[in-house]
């Protein structure tokens, strides 16, 4: 009885981890357990606070713009100078003094060349900075995800000719790229994001076609096929929803990317036009006054770096959430 009964204990602990292994495999996808792995990485954490708090920053702007007569806003905000008795130009943030003047409390972080508070400008750029940088990299990520995963899935003749177009769109210089359809279609932040989306679209497309390569053979896809499930649905119902945990990834880091290239071009003359504050426009504006009023260009400096920083970190602590090799 005694052997018997050590067996049972025994066997116990051995049944036990037997039926506690598939829970725990199957606690280690989904949602919950990427959510959850996000909130152990230190990284990831860090990331998700700055992203939202300049989401948040964007949401006030927005909802200021909307609430607000723009007309009224811009008076009283953005273009002091319909008052020039009032106009206070270059002031340096507030508790500091140069050669142009004190700073106020009426106007924190100081003025620009023309009197302009830069404190509302710099939270506006943000609205700006974060629309194109999410619209932009939504272009981006659907059109390579539905030219890479069609390319991958069906291959041959409709791989070769997808691939060289996408391979003939990244051999531009982005920059030169954006410059030009924006030089064809107008000077509009409008088609500055549709230009950056472009450019963006090889780097999603080489990204899931090498994993649709890979997963097109499984043998789910194959048991799809074989009960007569059509491509299109086995595309968008099976193989882009398992090849997506890389592409979120790039997705994340793509929106920082983003926000720099529509900032250099707002700082060549190129997207957002004035009065309509961007933190690239600030940049440029403030190119004749980096030494009698250096803080006229560090703010909207500092908003890019803090933001695109914000979005990589984020991008790596995804990548190690959603990466089973890291996990395991």
């Amino acid at each position: 009885m005694s052997i018997n009964s050590a067996t049972s204990d025994d066997d116990t602990p051995d049944g036990d981890d037997e039926s506690g292994g598939p829970d725990e495999v199957e606690a280690r996808v989904g949602l919950r357990y990427t959510l959850k792995q996000v909130r152990q990485d230190t990284t990831a954490r860090i990331g998700t606070y700055i992203v939202g708090l300049m989401t948040f920053v964007a949401v006030f702007a927005a909802f200021d713009y909307y609430i607000l007569d723009y007309a009224i806003a811009e008076a009283v905000l953005y273009n002091p100078e319909t008052d020039p008795d009032q106009v206070r130009r270059l002031l340096p943030p507030v508790g500091m003094e140069n050669q142009f003047g004190q700073g106020v409390l009426e106007h924190p972080l100081g003025t620009d060349h023309r009197g302009r508070d830069l404190l509302s400008r710099t939270i506006y750029g943000t609205r700006i900075a974060m629309t194109v940088g999410f619209l932009a990299t939504a272009i981006g990520l659907g059109g390579g995800t539905v030219i890479g995963a069609v390319s991958g899935y069906y291959g041959g003749w409709i791989d070769d000719v997808l691939q060289r177009v996408t391979e003939t769109i990244y051999a531009i210089p982005f920059l030169v790229l954006v410059i030009a359809f924006m030089t064809a279609f107008g000077r509009d932040l409008t088609f500055a994001m549709i230009g950056v989306g472009i450019t963006a679209i090889p780097v999603f497309n080489r990204l899931i076609r090498s994993r649709v390569v890979s997963i097109r053979e499984e043998d789910y896809v194959e048991a799809a096929r074989a009960a007569g499930v059509k491509d299109r649905n086995i595309i968008f119902r099976h193989i882009i929803p398992n090849s997506f945990a890389p592409v979120l990834v790039q997705a994340t880091l793509q929106v920082g990317v983003s926000i720099l290239i529509v900032a250099g071009l707002s700082f060549l003359g190129f997207g957002a036009q004035p009065p309509t504050p961007s933190w690239g426009q600030m940049l440029s504006a403030s190119r004749g006054y980096m030494l009698p009023a250096p803080t006229f260009s560090i703010f909207p400096g500092i908003a890019i770096l803090i933001t695109v920083i914000g979005f990589n970190i984020l991008g790596d602590g995804l990548q190690d959430a959603l990466d089973p090799r890291i996990n395991n």
